[in-house]
């Protein structure tokens, strides 16, 4: 028979099944099933595709954008062939009974052989009885067959003369009928997408974003409330059921929030509210940009200014440029800490609800997203008695939605709320606006499962790196990479850093340079000057210049003066909280620091190196404290993550440009200051850190007293003509020399924390002019041509052991890395290493442990509250209610303080099936009424833990 008479009713046999659903015994024909991919892809092609993407796929194919189409739709529909064999059909003796006698006969001795595998085998002499070339590793057959073989997430090695020869093949896969009915199945889809031409080529960019697509496309077509409803009308023929899959993919990509949709240009001032205008930065992108890219094309550019000054403002105008004029949409934009991405998606949402869109999802990608109100708009505590309750299991429940859906619809704000598909697993990628923490991109190039659906979210839209400075040379390396492989892809990228040596912006603009084909740039500086913006276009490797005249309006706009004061400390734990204090030591010079808050009114910070030195000085504090006692705030990392959210949530309203500003707030916190909060301090205390970081930190002192000018935020004492004051602690021994304390160097290079120091008098002299001096100040501690190397010998020595160190990070993070896209030869490459999303390092060391801190009543059960209520979930199937009570409880701690676990620090067996708890550790405390007890910790080999409720985690090392 031909293919006409095979797409008709009752023409090729329907009876092998591709989806089975054991709770109702449905099944459902794999023809159709292959047909539903086949159209979703087709539909995705050009409402989820971006025009740039679609450049990159034809360009890849060497074919029209219209046979390109035709081509990707009948590879995304082949990509489950491999489940017409002998092996996957008898997985199911429901289903394969329904197989004809012939098929059965004809099955062999049935070899265990995965079905992405099998697709991957078969569909290599399928694609070449269609005229793919076949060859090298770099052929069309061979690419084609790795993107069939890769949608289950990882590409695999192709051994064309070994298990995907003609003889193993028909020796593993089924006999004649088996074969006969797979080139049926091949030549119908051919005839039904309209296939009309062989890809004379396909790149390595083009393959990755069609095994992407056709991950996208399958996850949307099996859904079981997708198709469990066809399952009950299997008497269409081929070609009917095409006609009606095409119909319903259109509705289902829009109804998940895949297609692509344009904001309208609406004024500066409504797109931005609360900014009566551009400043001379944004004003200049506005004006200059749009020619440069309408003349150039993609690129990427750098923008650097001054804490505070409004460079994610900036960022979202050149992506409109870019996506106006690149043919990209939307706007994926990446932070270094989960913390500053919650910040970034308030602001991301401010911006496309601005806009008036009917719908525009912008979702939260990290770790635990959806316990940021903000983004679910729900709350849900452990004493809520719900949380016991999960959602049924019926036949059409989204068992495939994400993990956290439930059986409540819920929304972002406004038009700009994700569908809970679109919130569920790596599918929050896919929205058209995102903000996630780094890390998620940063597992494009790393070779783990589903890295082409990473690479596909990311392409095709304006990428933001925010914070750029912020990673260590393990991670950067990472970026590096990326940021070649989106040069590869033409998606264009904004760089934003307030603290980037010039080195470090030239090293990461090559690097997307050299992706996009420009060689040749070794000796070329790009460095955006400061403040300043940069644009260097993929097609020339220009540069292109902020205007000197729109500088200096600039930095005269942001010109301010901040004094940094230097306190030598003697450093010592705070031990027994009723021990003295002497003079000169750290505590007591920050409690002295505070003096003009504690005793009239005013906010202040107080940035700790370690979070041990945070609980340390918020419990000192508090026990010299006389007022309020909400007054006193700690913060830090070691604490449940519903409460560090909370806090930081209720500091960025209280402290934040409109917020109810508080007569008196003092905060004790870490690091986690450091990245795009945007709050205002009267008086900041901060340990001894590197230039970068306490120019950071420095952005958030008097942040908004321009913006305030004329009105009465600030205490009495605050004397805004001669300059806000860091007060730097500066630990050293009776010498009077820099003695870091333990553990700092674990932070920050020490060199680096050495030639900060060294710095310090010489900052003393005279104010700190900003932005002026800004740049000098990086240079100096940051720069290839800082000159802390020749000051001593020890200097000397601390800067070769920190080169050494950043040499071996280099080459460890450069062992998991994907290959860039012009050395990889099989599409296999990309896999060589099997490495899970739980597994990839994003940063150096060992990956951290979660600890839930729990209690174990008198009878040894377990529970989540400390009045024993609400026991710790412990069934077979947990509810997304389950996992969100469990997971916003839970603390990160290193690895090697969990390392020698007991039993009794062991979750129930049912979460060690459940990607998001495997590695989850208990820390128990037992209820007790007796004082001395409820003060015992727990031992982990030589590491004793305990959390207290006011402090977070404590922490004691045994040596």
């Amino acid at each position: 028979m031909g293919v006409l008479e095979d797409a008709r009713y009752e023409g090729v046999d329907l009876r092998p099944w591709g989806k089975f659903d054991r709770a109702t015994r449905m099944v459902y024909s794999l023809l159709f099933h292959l047909i539903d991919v086949g159209a979703v892809a087709g539909v995705l092609w050009y409402r989820f595709l971006t025009p740039s993407q679609r450049e990159v796929i034809s360009t890849g194919l060497a074919m029209s954008q219209e046979r390109a189409r035709a081509l990707v739709s009948f590879l995304a529909a082949m990509h489950d062939i491999g489940k017409l064999i002998p092996y996957f059909q008898s997985l199911e003796p429901g289903a394969q009974i329904r197989l004809g006698e012939d098929m059965l006969a004809d099955a062999g001795r049935v070899v265990e052989v995965p079905h992405a595998r099998a697709s991957m085998h078969a569909g290599l002499h399928l694609l070449g009885e269609l005229g793919f070339e076949l060859g090298g590793n770099d052929s069309p057959a061979v690419r084609a067959a790795q993107c069939l073989g890769g949608h289950h997430g990882r590409f695999l090695q192709l051994d064309v003369d070994g298990a995907a020869s003609a003889h193993r093949v028909q020796a593993t896969l089924g006999g004649s009928v088996w074969q006969g009915l797979r080139h049926r199945y091949t030549r119908l889809l051919w005839h039904l997408f309209g296939v009309d031409a062989v890809p004379k080529q396909m790149t390595v960019e083009a393959a990755v974003l069609i095994t992407g697509l056709t991950m996208v496309a399958d996850r949307v077509a099996s859904q079981r409330r997708y198709w469990v409803p066809n399952a009950h009308t299997p008497s269409f023929g081929a070609a009917e059921h095409h006609s009606q899959a095409l119909r319903k993919a259109e509705e289902e990509i829009e109804r998940l929030g895949l297609a692509r949709f344009s904001l309208e240009r609406v004024p500066f001032t409504t797109a931005h509210p609360g900014l009566v205008e551009p400043n001379a930065l944004q004003a200049s992108v506005m004006q200059e940009l749009p020619h440069l890219v309408a003349g150039r094309g993609s690129g990427i550019a750098v923008v650097t200014d001054v804490m505070g000054a409004g460079k994610s403002v900036t960022a979202l105008e050149i992506a409109r440029i870019f996506n106006e004029h690149c043919g990209t949409q939307g706007v994926m934009w990446l932070l270094p800490s989960t913390a500053a991405a919650d910040q970034a998606y308030e602001a991301l949402d401010r911006y496309v609800r601005a806009h008036r869109p009917e719908y525009a999802p912008v979702t939260l990608v990290h770790h635990h997203s959806d316990l940021n109100e903000a983004y679910t708009q729900r709350r849900l505590s452990p004493e809520d008695a719900s949380v016991l309750d999960g959602p049924p299991d019926g036949p059409f429940t989204d068992v495939q939605d994400g993990l956290f859906a439930d059986d409540e619809t819920e929304y972002g704000p406004g038009a700009a709320g994700p569908d809970r598909w679109l919130r569920g697993r790596d599918n929050a990628l896919l929205a058209q606006y995102t903000v996630t923490t780094i890390d998620q991109a940063q597992m494009a190039v790393l070779p783990v499962r589903h890295s082409a659906l990473r690479m596909l979210a990311l392409s095709g839209r304006t990428v933001v790196v925010d914070e750029a400075h912020a990673l260590d040379p393990f991670s950067q390396l990472q970026l590096l990479r990326l940021l070649h492989w989106l040069g590869a892809l033409s998606s264009p990228v904004v760089l934003l850093s307030a603290t980037m040596p010039a080195s470090t912006t030239t090293e990461l603009v090559r690097a997307y340079l050299s992706g996009a084909g420009r060689t040749g740039l070794h000796g070329v500086p790009f460095a955006p000057g400061y403040p300043g913006w940069l644009f260097a276009d993929a097609a020339t490797g220009t540069a292109h210049l902020m205007p000197e005249p729109a500088r200096d309006r600039q930095r005269a706009a942001q010109r301010r003066t901040a004094r940094i004061r230097t306190r030598p400390v003697t450093y010592r734990r705070l031990g027994q909280t009723g021990r003295g204090m002497e003079a000169g030591e750290r505590l007591a010079v920050i409690a002295d620091t505070l003096q003009p808050v504690v005793h009239h009114s005013g906010c202040a910070a107080v940035v700790c190196a370690t979070v041990a030195d945070a609980q340390d000085t918020y419990a000192y504090l508090r026990s010299i404290w006389t007022g309020p006692a909400h007054d006193l705030v700690l913060v830090h990392g070691r604490v449940g993550e519903r409460r560090r959210q909370n806090t930081l949530a209720d500091l960025r309203r209280e402290l934040g440009p409109t917020g109810p500003r508080p007569l008196r707030r003092v905060v004790v916190t870490t690091s986690l200051l450091d990245m795009s909060l945007d709050i205002d301090v009267d008086v900041m205390v901060s340990d001894l850190a590197s230039a970068a970081r306490l120019l950071q930190r420095l952005g958030r002192l008097g942040r908004f007293t321009r913006r305030w000018a004329g009105q009465s935020r600030r205490p009495v004492w605050w004397d805004g003509d001669n300059s806000p004051t860091l007060t730097v602690l500066h630990p050293v021994n009776s010498r009077g020399a820099t003695s870091l304390p333990p553990g700092w160097g674990t932070i920050e290079p020490p060199v680096t924390l050495h030639e900060t120091a060294r710095l310090l008098p010489q900052l003393e002299k005279k104010p700190l002019v900003v932005p002026d001096n800004v740049q000098a100040l990086v240079e100096q501690v940051h720069g290839v041509t800082s000159g802390f190397a020749a000051e001593t010998a020890r200097l000397q020595r601390m800067a070769a052991a920190h080169r050494g160190r950043t040499s071996r990070l280099q080459q460890l993070s450069a062992l998991h890395l994907v290959p860039p896209p012009k050395r990889v030869s099989s599409l296999a490459d990309l896999h060589r290493q099997y490495l899970t999303t739980a597994q990839a390092a994003t940063r150096p060391g060992v990956l951290p442990r979660r600890l839930l801190p729990c209690y174990r009543t008198t009878d040894g059960a377990l529970t989540l509250d400390a009045a024993g209520l609400v026991p710790l979930p412990d069934q077979e199937h947990l509810s997304p209610r389950h996992l969100r009570s469990i997971l916003e409880h839970t603390v990160p701690v290193p690895a090697a303080w969990a390392a020698r676990a007991s039993a009794r620090h062991q979750p129930p067996a049912s979460w060690k099936q459940h990607p998001l708890l495997t590695d989850t550790l208990l820390l128990p405390a037992q209820l007790v009424t007796r004082e001395s007890e409820r003060h015992r910790s727990e031992q982990f080999g030589h590491h004793w833990l305990r959390m207290d409720d006011e402090l977070g985690l404590l922490h004691h090392k045994q040596q």
